[in-house]
């Protein structure tokens, strides 16, 4: 049975107000239990890249490109907010403690395709572990664009329990802008799953600090 869109709304505003106000603008958080899923096949480890029709400028994805000549230029004209070049690549390897500190702070990774062998054997070890592989991109991709549409995306990630949980706005958003982005998450998982959304459980929404409120 599809989610209605009503009844998201309704139980976003019992959310927000369910939850006491706080002094920074809380996430609005989507949990969905997962049942009869095997988790040891592909749709037990589900690891999409989601992009939402709506987001919040209070919490866009902070993005990291690594590349060289007119495609850093270009992603710090871009306004990415860590831009590395080829040497300070080589300069992190072996960095524990930077390399945490990147992979914890920065959402989503973009690479010039030829440093991908590079940015494997120095980022990946850090990378790896939290899903944030960079995805390659060539030399001559449109960043500007790229970076625009990362800044809206989701990282959505089921790891040993059947259960997804995943940013899907702020309390700052219109209700409507709210819902329209859980219905695009609900169809990309409902998509993965054998049976739709007969695999789905139940669906929870929350703020960052509040109660849980059944949708469904």
């Amino acid at each position: 049975m599809p989610l209605d869109k009503k009844t998201i709304i309704n139980a976003i505003k019992e959310a927000k107000e369910k939850s006491k106000k706080r002094n920074f603008t809380q996430s609005v958080e989507l949990i969905l239990n997962l049942k009869d899923v095997d988790m040891k096949s592909p749709e037990g480890r589900i690891q999409e890249r989601i992009e939402l029709p709506h987001s919040s400028p209070e919490k866009l994805n902070k993005m990291c490109i690594i590349a060289t000549g007119e495609l850093a230029l270009k992603a710090k004209k871009a306004k990415a907010d860590l831009v590395i070049g080829k040497d300070e690549l080589g300069g992190l390897a072996g960095k524990k403690k930077e390399l945490r500190k990147i992979a914890n702070e920065y959402s989503f990774f973009l690479a010039e395709a030829p440093l991908m062998p590079r940015v494997g054997k120095v980022l990946g070890p850090a990378l790896g572990p939290r899903g944030k592989m960079p995805v390659p991109v060539p030399p001559t991709a449109d960043i500007s664009g790229l970076i625009k549409r990362y800044r809206k995306m989701i990282l959505v990630r089921m790891r040993n329990y059947p259960v997804i949980r995943c940013r899907v706005g702020t309390e700052s958003m219109k209700e409507e802008e709210i819902a329209e982005n859980i219905e695009a998450v609900v169809r990309v998982i409902e998509g993965k799953l054998k049976r739709g959304m007969k695999n789905i459980k139940t669906v929870y929404l929350k703020m960052s600090m509040g109660a849980p409120v059944k949708v469904m």
